[in-house]
């Protein structure tokens, strides 16, 4: 994952986009249907109707960058919205492209005692 600067907010866009959108198609929906500033800074996320593809808008401060993942095996797991947007933190992020469901996260391994 690309470091974002700091006080980059992270959306993830209600809805299912087409996902053969690209830069300019991704950006006008970020205007038209969620009243942002694709330009903003702010990173943009928009998943396929399978769930098994996401891609990410961002701009970096000199052009826009795409960022597309797709499993193999598994859905992406993201809130539920109705309509526009909904605010995701940095981890929730991170777990979201990694395929790990950040709602109910398990730990694989407990320590059974201290020494």
């Amino acid at each position: 994952m690309i470091g974002l600067p700091a006080g980059t907010r992270i959306w993830l866009a209600a809805g299912i986009p087409d996902m053969r959108k690209g830069f300019d198609g991704l950006a006008a929906l970020v205007q038209t249907q969620l009243a942002e500033d694709p330009f903003s800074g702010h990173v943009f996320v928009f998943r396929g109707r399978r769930g098994d593809r996401v891609k990410l808008l961002w701009c970096s401060g000199d052009g826009l960058c795409l960022f597309a993942k797709r499993l193999e095996r598994g859905r992406f797991v993201c809130p539920q919205a109705a309509g526009g947007t909904v605010s995701l933190t940095g981890a929730q992020l991170s777990m979201l492209l990694e395929g790990i469901d950040w709602r109910r996260p398990a730990r694989k391994w407990q320590p059974t005692r201290a020494a």
